[in-house]
């Protein structure tokens, strides 16, 4: 599965074909075709999609004037007319992205607003409304909001079960039970997806990503890449 990881944009995708695997809103569940899910700006979620999956995504940058949940969604679409409003939506905006045409970036606003109305649409639908989610899925989704903001700060687990007011023990089980994965496990993931991108995009050496990163020293950040992925920074960078 992609490593958990967030943006500081809004990301919406519409599944036509296939299935997968997503981590999103603290839950690890399933989706299929004719799956939207609406992922807020620094959401922590991964995903992970057949080969056989296709669909479109949106970004959508923070701030435009466009109202959106401001929470995140994930919506089975059964209607077959709904299914076909947002794919002939998406592949609108699709089109006036790969073409030339004066105001090309006002239209785009345009369409994007279009789906957003479309999405909040659906949310409104009686069938749509978010499932009631257990003491543990809640537990689960409030680390995972910490951790997207406060993964750089080199917080070690206790630190935020303390800030959740439960114990590591209870953290780690509730977070498992939820996503099948541990609290520890998901924290080393958003680290380790920071690091590799960092690595592979930037010239900042391990040195100073390390710091970047809440890593004590550049050795023991370099312990934990080769660790997590088999090769020292260095390497790492160069076969990116």
């Amino acid at each position: 599965m992609q490593l958990a990881h967030d943006h500081d944009f809004h990301l919406l995708f519409w599944i036509t074909r296939g299935q997968g695997l997503v981590l999103l809103d603290g839950m690890r569940r399933g989706v299929g075709a004719h799956n939207v899910m609406f992922i807020p700006a620094e959401s922590l979620y991964a995903i992970e999609l057949g080969r056989q999956c296709l669909g479109h995504v949106v970004c959508i940058p923070v701030g435009t004037p466009m109202r959106l949940p401001e929470i995140p969604r994930h919506l089975r679409i059964r209607e077959v007319h709904a299914q076909s409003e947002l794919t002939n939506l998406y592949e609108t905006a699709l089109r006036e992205d790969q073409g030339t045409r004066p105001l090309r970036h006002d239209a785009l606003e345009g369409h994007a607003a279009l789906i957003s109305v479309w999405l909040r649409r659906q949310i409104m639908e009686e069938g749509h409304a978010p499932a009631k989610r257990n003491a543990a899925q809640r537990l689960s989704a409030a680390f995972l909001t910490q951790v997207s903001q406060r993964y750089r700060t080199g917080a070690p687990m206790a630190q935020y079960a303390a800030s959740l007011d439960v114990t590591p023990t209870h953290l780690t089980r509730a977070v498992k039970a939820a996503t099948g994965k541990t609290a520890a496990e998901l924290l080393t993931e958003r680290v380790l997806h920071e690091a590799r991108l960092l690595l592979a995009e930037t010239g900042y050496p391990a040195r100073q990503i390390a710091e970047h990163l809440g890593f004590g020293s550049a050795a023991y950040f370099t312990r934990f890449i080769q660790q997590h992925t088999g090769l020292p920074p260095s390497k790492l960078r160069s076969s990116a």
